[in-house]
């Protein structure tokens, strides 16, 4: 969950009370948040660096709050606030409003080039705003709060923000060559091209991070006026010319990225959390989009969104009864405005454009919820028996494992994920012929594929072990993986044992034992009829000549045998090995 770090002091004037530390930790429980640390700077400089580094620091008391990842609202001071000031029901819900400049709108204007890097952009104005260093300086950890969360460290949104004095309408975003954007970053006394930021950046613990993001692109985005001075280039750096301070009176919001329902819901949350310090508060001046096929949107749209909800099921669900005119006035405590309607078992309830968590109403349930308080829910038992009773499935792994690890062998525990040559090519087998699952987006070699084989896995955990003394045996019981598009997800898992024994001599012996004793443990007589046998086959996993099928009831359900010298050798081991595998699933 994501900390939010406020001024108590600053705090509790905005709230317009003081409180003692217990009874603040109790207003957050109820308001479905947690005061998880009270410290300060000098404390937290004593703490990591030593007392000698903490001299001169501030000793202001300071509130570390826990949120719900999805309340992008309470994650600055003003928001959260806010959010409580409405909570306590000293301040109702404001309204937030877009409000048509009285001159000319200022434009955007996308062109095409910048479908190869970042294809969206949104923006808005804070016309006469009014800045302190306290809320310039929670007007910056906003947007690092909401980079590191809502935009997934700007992979999907990046966030700009510039003084709108400094500049001239109408504004272009472009993408451009490294070598043909030229501009003096941020805090920099000197311009660079688009590559010479990212090698400037490349050393910076803070903005490093960030550069993969673009620089394999052929072009990289940039946000310029009228006079071609650069705004930023997202999702980098903004420009030094720009940049926003204490003095600034209005403030241009910019938004780039990738997903456009997300860039939207961060510039309307920075726009509804700060607009309150604009001379006409919680108004916002509108910017014009206009796309490379001539398409125009105004931006912020600050949704208002109406759900209907019953106060029977929600009763049902939280677990109280109450009427409706007392669960409208929970949900409006929670900055949800709600209303009974005619009918007195329905509520209309106003979902505001800061409130992007509520999806369904589960989510107004909950909130509901909070309203009425968790601690007053009376606790009942169920009215019906709800006994848990183990899968058959996990109890006969369960089983299993513990009698096979009796019978000498060391449990494994694997990845499921492996790459294309473990199952395929190492095996002596054609990865089309595998049936595997492969990851569209691989992040690295080793994880291509969802495992079609336990085997792989466990040839590689002797490869880490070599070192212990001989012989190793090794069980692992767990899923593969096949592809099966008469499933609802295109894939099906399949519960595995497999189990080697690697010496210096083959020990097919004690793997034919374990099968047995696996056999005997399922009370499966050896009988080619209604029992198990194992008949001679062909795998280009196993030694020619060395290899069976496990066959139950005249059906395959496994393999045993003695590995390939090429496996063996591609696992990057050196002595024989003997292996099985069976299907436990097919003994349910």
């Amino acid at each position: 969950m994501p900390t939010v770090g406020v001024k108590r002091d600053e705090l509790f004037e905005l709230l317009g009370k003081k409180y003692t530390d217990e009874e603040f930790d109790q207003l957050c429980f109820d308001f479905g948040v947690e005061l998880d640390e009270i410290t300060s700077e000098k404390e937290q400089i004593e703490r990591e660096q030593g007392k000698e580094k903490a001299v001169g620091a501030s000793d202001v008391v300071e509130y570390k709050i826990d949120v719900p990842a999805n309340r992008y609202d309470i994650l600055c001071v003003e928001g959260f606030s806010r959010g409580l000031l409405v909570f306590l029901e000293k301040l109702k819900a404001p309204r937030y409003k877009v409000v048509e400049p009285s001159g000319k709108k200022h434009q955007m204007t996308v062109l095409p080039s910048t479908e190869q890097v970042r294809p969206y952009v949104v923006a808005a104005i804070l016309r006469d705003i009014t800045f302190t260093q306290d809320r310039y300086k929670s007007f910056i950890d906003l947007q690092d709060k909401l980079h590191q969360n809502l935009c997934r460290r700007r992979t999907l949104v990046a966030i700009g923000t510039h003084d709108l004095d400094s500049i001239k309408g109408p504004f272009v975003y472009d993408a451009k060559s490294p070598a043909d954007i030229k501009f003096r970053p941020l805090n920099q006394d000197k311009e660079y091209t688009g590559q010479g930021i990212m090698e400037l950046y490349s050393k910076d613990n803070h903005i490093k991070h960030f550069l993969p993001i673009i620089e394999n692109k052929p072009v990289y985005p940039v946000i310029y006026d009228s006079n071609n001075i650069i705004l930023s280039m997202p999702p980098i750096i903004n420009g030094d010319h720009t940049k926003i301070s204490v003095n600034t009176k209005s403030v241009i919001v910019e938004c780039t990225g990738t997903d456009l329902h997300k860039t939207e819901l961060t510039l309307d949350t920075v726009v509804c959390m700060f607009s309150q310090y604009c001379l006409k508060p919680f108004t916002v001046e509108p910017v014009e989009v206009i796309y490379p096929d001539g398409t125009k949107f105004n931006y912020p749209k600050l949704p208002y969104r109406f759900e209907e909800v019953n106060v029977e099921r929600i009763n049902k669900q939280v677990g109280i009864n109450i009427s409706a005119e007392d669960m409208a006035r929970y949900l409006t405590k929670m900055c949800l405005q709600s209303e009974v309607l005619k009918d007195g078992k329905n509520l209309r309830v106003e979902i505001p454009p800061t409130r992007s968590d509520i999806l369904h109403t589960c989510d107004i349930m909950e909130d509901v919820a909070i309203g009425y308080g968790f601690n007053n829910i009376i606790k009942t038992i169920p009215d019906t028996n709800c006994i848990a009773n183990q899968f058959p499935l996990n109890k006969l792994t369960d089983l299993l494992r513990q009698e096979i690890a009796g019978a000498g062998f060391t449990e494994a525990l694997t990845f499921a994920l492996c790459s294309r040559d473990d199952i395929a090519s190492k095996l002596g087998k054609k990865i089309e012929d595998t049936g595997a699952v492969h990851i569209a987006n691989p992040k690295t070699l080793e994880f291509q594929v969802a495992r079609t084989t336990l085997l792989p896995g466990v040839l590689k955990t002797v490869y880490n072990n070599q070192n212990m003394p001989l012989p190793l045996k090794l069980f692992e019981i767990s899923d593969v993986v096949y592809q099966d598009p008469a499933k609802d997800v295109g894939a099906r898992n399949e519960r595995r044992l497999c189990a080697i024994h690697y010496n210096k001599s083959s020990g097919f012996e004690v793997i034919h034992g374990l099968l047995d004793r696996v056999m005997k443990l399922l009370e499966i007589p050896y009988d080619k009829k209604d029992g198990y046998y194992i008949k001679a086959c062909d795998d280009s996993t196993y030694f020619p000549g060395r290899c069976a099928d496990i066959m139950v009831r005249n059906e395959s359900v496994g393999k045993l045998g003695t590995l390939h010298p090429d496996v063996i050798t591609k696992f990057d081991l050196n002595q024989p090995c003997s292996a099985l595998e069976i299907n436990i699933e097919h003994f349910l």
